[in-house]
C-alpha cells in the first residue's frame, strides 16, 4: 500500500532571536517576512518551486534550529504510526483558522511538524 502522507510542505526556523534572524534571512537571500502573526513570522521565499515557511521564537521543545512541517491526510493515524515506530509527541495537536498541527520528535531525535488541512 502506497503512502500517500508525507509531502512536504514548509519549514520553521526557531530562534531566541527570531527578529535577527528574520533580518539574516531577509538581507542574504531576499525573502519576504511578514510582520508575527501569532508570534510566528510567515516567511516567502519568493520561489514558485521553492518551500515557504516561518520564523519564530524557538519553545522550550525546540529552541534552536528548522523543523520541516509535513503534510498528512489524519494527525491521529500518523502520530499512531510514529509513536509505534519510536517517535515522541512533543507538542498536541493545535488548532488553527485552516489546519492542525502538531510536533513529533522522530527516533533518532529530529524534530517535525505534522499538518493536516481542515
Amino acid at each position: 500500500m502506497k503512502n500517500r502522507n508525507g509531502k512536504v510542505v514548509g519549514f520553521e526556523i526557531s530562534s531566541q532571536a527570531p527578529e535577527k534572524a528574520a533580518a539574516f534571512y531577509s538581507k542574504v537571500f531576499g525573502w519576504e517576512v511578514d510582520e508575527p502573526k501569532w508570534d510566528y513570522h510567515t516567511v516567502s521565499t519568493g520561489h514558485k518551486d521553492g518551500i515557504n515557511g516561518g520564523i519564530s521564537k524557538g519553545p522550550h521543545d525546540h529552541p534552536h534550529g528548522t523543523r520541516i512541517q509535513i503534510e498528512v491526510e489524519s494527525i491521529e493515524e500518523t502520530i499512531s504510526a510514529a509513536k509505534e515506530n519510536g517517535a515522541m509527541v512533543v507538542r498536541d495537536r493545535m488548532e488553527f483558522e485552516h489546519f492542525f498541527l502538531t510536533y513529533l520528535v522522530d527516533p533518532t531525535g529530529v524534530g517535525i511538524g505534522l499538518i493536516e488541512n481542515k
